[in-house]
This record gives structure tokens, C-alpha cells and sequence, in this order.
């Protein structure tokens, strides 16, 4: 609805109920209405779902569209990355968020740091979907209740060109809301766990569900050792239990993103049952390592199947876990990819162990035999060290090209000595081009990096703690820090502003008049920030 359209809808509104409503103000109700577009979680979950299912249809179309997001661990880093992206970019189209289960462990619980485990509250995931959406929400009230000041001084100043231009910005107003792509790791227990979990989050505004193939009490960071898998039977309940949540809160095209961590487990705590030959629990269990016994090798406590009419004995760890063959994690998760889209996903994950192009592309070739337009959402992990990883691989092809690389030490490459190498440009072509090409080859539909702002933040503090108790004292926060935000134009150096003082004198307004007691008169220090 326009702006006059919102200003009329109340008028009418407050002429019905009469001279009680009298002080009541049309134009200020529609700035409020408009200020507030997202009335609740769910709101949010049906609109932004509707933006990942045509970007989905996009990119099948033009594998140059894929899309982006940033994992974040508070509301005021995701705010700000989508301050940033409108300031830089102009729109948020095909840009999101990650919420990171890794970072709300890390950062988010009661008992402190914690590992990647599915150790932390489970509802602090859907706490932060809700408390990233509202900053959000905030981010857009914030810039429209500086239009509408924009609107007051030009009506002010009678300059009704300049009036009509800025009410086309709001009619044509672009919300900081975005898709979330949510982790909720291996559904933090039984799929009736997974279920009410997942109706938490989706109430919170989350459109987009990450499930994982790892044991709920098992489960362990993907980048890490000692991961184990599950039988598909039940993570395709947990599958479904994510879709009968999404139909049941209206959001009838949510979406689902199936992770296999097989490529890096070599684990699984239980033997599929199998119905048939063939099914899908004969072939998990067929990539167990086996040796083949008669009845008389066997001894108390033993596990044994029955593999082609013959009796073998699965290799169990002193844990009690069984062990998969070396050398099947690609057969794997090709066969987890494929299983899980039968089973209801919408989207792939497929966890690396480094990033390149091939394997991820290899993979996915296989999988889009089958279905073939499958996509994939891969994690550009901070887990890779991308600048060793990719030199090497530069080293490698330069290798095989018949290519001089008597200058280089392979095992050494990371070192400063080769920055400013020829190896090292070519490697950093490559890291830039990562996306767009593994896009291409591999019909990537999402790239994310789960852990960014932990490690930026971290960096920054350290950059800050270095100057401000050195040496440089106070000028290491105001070059370092304030200096920078003035000249790059960063919004949160009006930190009252973003922190929504204005907001609240707008409405002190409404509702007092000229009586309201507003911050924002002569004497608020922030003023020296004003036309800078």
C-alpha cells in the first residue's frame, strides 16, 4: 500500500471512531504502519520463503545468479551487513543471512563458549532468528523515519517536487529483511525434538532449515574428526518432520537444506535395517567395513549381517560404533544427496574437507544424473585455510602444465615469503573466482561463510587493544576506528541514531505533542556528526 493509500486507510479509521480518536494523527499512524511492515515471525518466514523459491528459479536459469550470505551471531551484525549491502549495492537482492549453529555455541550460551556439539540451548537458535529479524525490522523503521524527516523539511521549505520525489522513495521502499538459512544441526534429539524445534524457529521468522545426517548425541563440527552418520530411514523422519512443520505454520514453501557429512565420517552408531535387497538400509550398510566369518570364528557379543549369502562381521570400535570402508565418503554422499531429495529436501549440503572445484563438481554430477536440477549450498568454511589450499592447487596445475615451480617449495608455500608471487596472484585469482565458478561446474545455488564476524571481530579487537594501550593511545580508537567510520560513511557512528533515539523522539512527538521531552535538540553531542 502507498504511502497516501496508508495515510487514507487511517483517516478513515479515525473518523469512524470519532472525537475520541481526534488527537490522533492519519499521517503518523501510517508511518508507524509502514515503519512496521513485519508483524510477526511467521510474517517473515512466508515472505522471505517466497524470495529464496524465485531466486531458486532464477539460478536454474542463469548460474551467474547464485546467492550469498555472512554468518552471524547477534542482530546487530546481521543489521549491519544489510545496512552495508544497500549502502555498497543499492538492493539485498540474493543476499541473506547464516545462522551459524558453530557461533551460537561458541557465543550464545548460558555455560559459555562451547564446541560445535549440539552442547547449547537449543532454543537460543530460535531466540536469535527472532533477535535478528527485529534489528531488522529496526534497520528498516530507522531509514524510513529518516525519509519521512527528509519529507517534513522539504514539505517545510515548500518544495513540492523534491516532497514527491522522496514519497516515490518510500512508496519504493526496500526492506533490510532477508532469508535466514538456519541451522539446526542434527535436530538437538528424536525427530519429535526436531519438529518442535523447528516450529520454534519458523515462528521466529526462518524459512530455510539446515539439517544434518550426524547422530543428535554424536554430533560433532563439520570440519572435525569423530563424526557419525545415521541410517537414512531416520534422517528422512527428521526431514519430514521439518516439512509437516513448515505446512502446519502456513509457510507451504519453506525450504529444507539436507547436509551429508559423509565425505568426513567414517562412523555410524547403528546397522540400517534392510527390507529388501537393494533398499536404502542395504546399501548404507553396504559401505561397512566387513571381514567375512563362519559361525565358528565367532565369539560372545558379536554383530553379524547377512551380505549376499554370506555371513560377515561388521569392524566395531571399542565405543561401540561401526566403521565405513576407507575411500566411500564421495559414494556416500552421492547416495545421501539422492536419497534425501527423494525424501522431501529442497536443497544439498555436501561438507569438504578443502575447497576445490572439482570434487564438489564431481559429486554433484553424480547426483544430477538422477535429479538434475539439484542445488547445492556450500560453506566457504573459515575451517580451509584458502590461501594454502589454493596455492597448493596452483602449485599442482602448474605441475601438471609442465610449468618451471624450481622457485617454489610446496610445503612452504604458505609462508610471507610468496605474497607477492607470481603463484600467489594466480592463487588469489582463483579464491575470487571460487564462486562463480564452482557455481557453474557445480551448480552451487548458495555460497556462505558460517563464521565470518567471529573472526572479524576478533581481528579488529586485537588491531584496537594493540593501539589504544600502546603507544598510540587515544588516537588508536579515533584513526583506527572513528576516523574510518567517518570517512567510509558507517552509520553506527551516530550510534544513538542506530540505537533508535530518533525513532523514539518521532513518536515522543505523536504522542505528546509539544509536550514530548525528545533527545535529539541542541545539546546532543551528536550533532558534531551531522553533515559529515
Amino acid at each position: 500500500m502507498s504511502y497516501q493509500a496508508e495515510i487514507k486507510t487511517a483517516q478513515a479509521l479515525i473518523e469512524k471512531n470519532g472525537s475520541q480518536w481526534s488527537a490522533i494523527k492519519a499521517e503518523s499512524v501510517a508511518r508507524m504502519r509502514l515503519q512496521n511492515k513485519f508483524k510477526t515471525g511467521l510474517d517473515i518466514a512466508k515472505y522471505t520463503a517466497a524470495i529464496m523459491r524465485r531466486d531458486m528459479a532464477e539460478f536454474d536459469k542463469d548460474k551467474t545468479k547464485y546467492t550469498q550470505s555472512l554468518g552471524c551471531w547477534h542482530g546487530f551484525v546481521g543489521q549491519q551487513k544489510l545496512i552495508s549491502i544497500k549502502k555498497h549495492f543499492g538492493t539485498t537482492e540474493r543476499k541473506y543471512l547464516y545462522l551459524s549453529g558453530w557461533m551460537v555455541a561458541a557465543l550464545r550460551s548460558d555455560f559459555g563458549p562451547l564446541p560445535d556439539q549440539s552442547m547449547h540451548e537449543k532454543t537460543v537458535v530460535a531466540d536469535l532468528i527472532e533477535e535478528l529479524y527485529k534489528f531488522l525490522r529496526q534497520a528498516d523503521a530507522r531509514e524510513l523515519g529518516m525519509l519521512f524527516r527528509e519529507l517534513d523539511a522539504a514539505k517545510a521549505a515548500g518544495d513540492a517536487a523534491k516532497a514527491k520525489d522522496i514519497e516515490a522513495k518510500i512508496d519504493n521502499y526496500e526492506t533490510h529483511i532477508v532469508p535466514i538459512i538456519a541451522d539446526i544441526d542434527a535436530g538437538f534429539g528424536n525427530e519429535e525434538a526436531t519438529y518442535l524445534l523447528a516450529k520454534k524457529m519458523i515462528e521466529a521468522g526462518a524459512c530455510a532449515l539446515q539439517i544434518e545426517n550426524q547422530v543428535a548425541d554424536e554430533k560433532q563440527c563439520g570440519h572435525q574428526d569423530g563424526k557419525v552418520t545415521v541410517p537414512h530411514a531416520d534422517f528422512h523422519s527428521k526431514i519430514r518432520a521439518l516439512r509437516y512443520a513448515f505446512l502446519e505454520m502456513g509457510v507451504d514453501d519453506g525450504i529444507i537444506v539436507a547436509r551429508t557429512d559423509s565425505e568426513g565420517a567414517g562412523l555410524t552408531k547403528q546397522i540400517a535395517v534392510v527390507n529388501e535387497v537393494g533398499d536404502q538400509g542395504d546399501v548404507y550398510n553396504s559401505y561397512l567395513d566387513v571381514e567375512e566369518v563362519s559361525a565358528a570364528d565367532t565369539k560372545e557379543g558379536d554383530v553379524l549381517i547377512s551380505r549376499n549369502g554370506k555371513l560377515v562381521r561388521p569392524k566395531r570400535l571399542p565405543s561401540g560404533l561401526f566403521q565405513f570402508r576407507e575411500g566411500t565418503g564421495h559414494e556416500r554422499c552421492v547416495f545421501d544427496c539422492i536419497e534425501a531429495i527423494n525424501a522431501g529436501a529442497d536443497l544439498l549440503w555436501i561438507e569438504t574437507a578443502v575447497p576445490t572445484v572439482h570434487e564438489i563438481r564431481d559429486m554433484m554430477n553424480d547426483v544430477r544424473k538422477v535429479h538434475p536440477d539439484a542445488k547445492l549450498v556450500y560453506n566457504n568454511s573459515p575451517s580451509f585455510n584458502w590461501t594454502l589450499s589454493f596455492r597448493q592447487q596452483t602449485y599442482d596445475a602448474w605441475v601438471a602444465e609442465g610449468k618451471d615451480v624450481s622457485a617454489y617449495d610446496r610445503t612452504k608455500l604458505m609462508s610471507a615469503d610468496y605474497d607477492e608471487s607470481e603463484l600467489a596472484a594466480e592463487a588469489d585469482r582463483r579464491i575470487q573466482n571460487f564462486q562463480a565458478e564452482s557455481s557453474r561446474e557445480a551448480n552451487i545455488f548458495h555460497h556462505l561463510i558460517t563464521l565470518p564476524t567471529y573472526h572479524t571481530t576478533a581481528l579488529s579487537v586485537d588491531n584496537l587493544a594493540k593501539e589504544y594501550f600502546g603507544a598510540a593511545g587515544m588516537l588508536g580508537y579515533v584513526a583506527g576506528v572513528q576516523r574510518k567510520e567517518i570517512r567510509q560513511g558507517i552509520a553506527c557512528v551516530k550510534h544513538q541514531n542506530m540505537s533508535g533515539s530518533d525513532i523514539g523522539d518521532d513518536h515522543k512527538e505523536y504522542f505528546s505533542g509539544d509536550y514530548a521531552l525528545k533527545a535529539g535538540g541542541a545539546k546532543n553531542t551528536s550533532n558534531q556528526f551531522n553533515n559529515i
